[in-house]
């Protein structure tokens, strides 16, 4: 399992949005100028990276049971 690309990649993915909702709640948390300017801009970036984070775990699950 660990060697196979897709589970490699979903794996990547998942960190990715993870990281992105991370900062995200960061700079809400913080708030201030930076916040009014890129909060949008930053939960676009999640929604995208988790789209394809769910495209890739639906591959690799399609993938390990046989492609059928």
């Amino acid at each position: 399992m660990f060697s196979d690309p897709v589970f490699l990649f979903a794996t990547v993915a998942c960190l990715v949005v993870l990281g992105i909702l991370l900062f995200g709640i960061g700079t809400f948390a913080k708030g201030g100028d930076f916040n009014k300017r890129n909060a949008n801009k930053i939960m676009r970036w999640r929604l995208a990276a988790q789209f394809l984070a769910v495209v890739l775990i639906a591959a690799f699950a399609w993938l390990r049971s046989g492609g059928n």
